[in-house]
């Protein structure tokens, strides 16, 4: 058995869900912020059979989308931008998913 952690853009955590819950897997959803953007994620927790943990990531990679965003240069952190100073293009979006060996599972 294996435990996926998967991190989400909040704008692709409804699709993804509703995606995963349809095919039978079972999610737990965690809101979670990102250390680099600050915004907004959601983890996913699924617990899925060795056998299904390819099918889970599939899903989860149809259903995440990669976007350009404009964001302030690192320059302008704490300091606040300049006149004209211009923002970064950074993608976001997309999904990072880790896959755990799960050694047990208690149900109490």
């Amino acid at each position: 058995m294996k435990l996926l952690i998967a991190i989400v853009n909040n704008e692709d955590s409804a699709v993804v869900s509703s995606a995963l819950t349809k095919d039978g897997f079972t999610v737990t959803k965690l809101s979670t912020t990102g250390g680099f953007l600050m915004v907004g994620n959601t983890t996913f927790l699924i617990g899925a059979e060795d056998k299904d943990v390819q099918k889970a990531k599939e899903i989860i990679k149809k259903n995440s989308e990669t976007r350009t965003r404009s964001v302030p240069s690192t320059a302008a952190l704490g300091g606040g931008l300049s006149e004209g100073e211009l923002g970064v293009n950074v993608t976001i979006g997309g999904a990072i998913v880790f896959t755990v060996d799960v050694e047990g599972v208690d149900k109490y």
